[in-house]
């Protein structure tokens, strides 16, 4: 029998748009909080999931707009222009716009209005992406570490250089330095983009950001709140 998927929670993260998100998760620890809906909000039901560190956590793609599917996709770390198969990829143009991400769980916090609330690190995951379900992450299961990869092996270790211009650090958090140049240092632009007099920009966590790259550095330019 067909049973369609209920919305159980929401993910509060730090990326309000698109741009910007980390391609994978885990990459960026960003704090962010799963709030689950009213009819979930039974602390019964996480019952245990403190012991674990980290969890599955399954969503969807809710700002892609998908008419039908397509066989083959264009990964961006592909330069935008080599097709794979969308089974062999995590493109959020899919069949089924569902989205797969291991998460580190920081704590459960049990709250009076909310519930459950999870407070989670490493989402690379939209603002306010409704979430089908959690698991917990289990290691003699879940964890290959002799896995290949795919054409996705030789983009693992791929990094930016990140300098920051004159003034410009003094603008972040202490606690936000860290994850933010780790986000910048992931690339954010599409790989078929490589002008250096281009100033891209992204909103992470209350803060614009501008910047510009040349090469494997990237140069923030401006930081506003």
């Amino acid at each position: 029998m067909e049973q369609s998927l209920k919305m159980i929670a929401k993910i509060y993260t730090a990326h309000k748009e698109k741009f910007g998100i980390p391609r994978q998760s885990g990459m960026v620890s960003l704090p962010a909080e799963i709030v689950f809906e009213p009819e979930y909000r039974d602390p019964n039901a996480v019952r245990g999931l403190d012991g674990f560190s980290h969890i599955w956590v399954l969503w969807q793609f809710s700002k892609v707009k998908c008419d039908g599917w397509q066989p083959t996709v264009r990964p961006p770390r592909l330069g935008g222009n080599k097709r794979m198969g969308v089974f062999a990829t995590r493109s959020p143009f899919r069949p089924n716009s569902i989205g797969l991400s291991s998460l580190r769980l920081e704590r459960v916090e049990l709250t009076h209005d909310r519930g459950p609330v999870l407070h989670v690190t490493g989402a690379d995951i939209l603002d306010g992406t409704p979430i089908f379900d959690i698991k917990p992450y289990i290691t003699f299961c879940d964890s290959h570490p002799d896995a290949v990869c795919g054409f996705s092996e030789g983009y693992k270790e791929y990094k930016l250089k990140v300098e920051y211009g004159e003034g410009t650090l003094e603008k972040l958090p202490t606690d936000l330095v860290e994850p933010i140049t780790g986000l910048l240092a992931c690339d954010p632009r599409p790989s078929y983009q490589n002008d250096p007099t281009r100033v891209y920009g992204l909103y992470v966590s209350g803060y614009s950001i501008k910047f510009t790259v040349n090469g494997e550095t990237l140069t923030v330019v401006e930081v506003k709140k």
